[in-house]
């Protein structure tokens, strides 16, 4: 790390580059969709997406602008089962549901533990359950919530990047070991797991970017995780527009993030999605970006190569 980098992975300097919360209620997720995807059996159903509110993540990560939608305290017991209760009121069915709830489910001072049960009651109509949570918190809590759900339990966790620099720059407190430790508790106890991989984290050229993704993505599944989402890096929290003023970041091109699904896929050692929300802010091509969004949301779903998008752009 040089002068200007020395401070970047401390949990002052992180939080000292961010705005405003936005305003929450914490009887209301702060979102809820549903998507479709394609589920382990290969068919491609509906999923729920719940984005619970409630306290921060103790984790300060440096690329992370999931806080701007989380309370400062913890939100009171019966109030997570309560956004449960009313999102799924709002939603069409589907046979899968993720939980997100901008941290880690298995953080008591994010979920209390006296909620798994009614929680576990109000699921019991899907298939399956996801939940994210950081490596560091899993623990024999995931049992627990496991043991009481009548849907198989998924987690979701966040690897970001195997580079050996990059991702201690990250602010994770993570290692590799602590995650190869975490799928491993997960696969032992008949739970799946996914992971989240970053498409060029600050410090990494374009090309770099790539390569280190595709690496990451070997890394999982080498670790037994079943599924991985590529997310492509974005500026918005803060820390990452001063690491850009810096010249340590800039946001991932919507071909490399093409290119790294391509190699996920033809793999095939598990599902691997390309994440594609606001995909637009990693093209600068609007002759194109239609239609290699809609290549990109064709492999999520179909987990096959699409024909290549010929464009002048390139």
């Amino acid at each position: 790390m040089n002068k200007d980098t020395g401070t970047i992975s401390s949990n002052k300097w992180i939080v000292s580059e961010r705005g405003k919360k936005n305003t929450v209620d914490f009887n209301r997720p702060y979102a809820w969709l549903v998507e479709k995807e394609r589920s382990r059996s290969g068919k491609v159903e509906d999923t729920a997406i719940i984005f619970l509110t409630n306290k921060e993540c103790p984790f300060k990560c440096l690329m992370c602008d999931l806080w701007k939608n989380t309370t400062d305290q913890p939100v009171p017991t019966g109030a997570i089962p309560e956004q449960i209760k009313w999102a799924l009121n709002q939603m069409p069915s589907a046979k899968h549901i993720k939980l997100y709830n901008s941290g880690s489910f298995f953080d008591e001072k994010a979920i209390p533990v006296g909620d798994y049960e009614e929680i576990a009651v109000l699921l019991q109509g899907f298939e399956t359950v996801i939940v994210e949570a950081h490596p560091k918190l899993i623990s024999e809590k995931c049992l627990s919530f496991r043991d009481m759900l009548k849907p198989r339990l998924e987690v979701a966790l966040g690897l970001e990047t195997i580079h050996p620099e990059v991702l201690p720059k990250l602010n994770k407190g993570m290692t590799l070991e602590d995650f190869e430790k975490a799928v491993g508790f997960l696969s032992q106890n008949n739970i799946s797991s996914r992971a989240f991989i970053l498409l060029r984290p600050p410090f990494l050229s374009e090309d770099e970017g790539i390569l280190w993704a595709e690496k990451s993505i070997d890394f999982a599944f080498e670790t037994g995780i079943e599924c991985c989402t590529v997310i492509p890096v974005r500026a918005g929290n803060g820390a990452m527009e001063r690491l850009e003023e810096m010249g340590h970041f800039q946001i991932p091109k919507i071909t490399s993030l093409e290119k790294v699904l391509e190699y996920g896929i033809q793999l095939q050692k598990g599902r691997v999605f390309a994440d594609l929300w606001d995909v637009s802010l990693f093209s600068n091509c609007d002759l194109c970006l239609e239609a290699r969004t809609n290549r990109m949301k064709a492999m999520n779903l179909n987990q096959t190569i699409g024909e290549m998008i010929s464009c002048d752009c390139e």
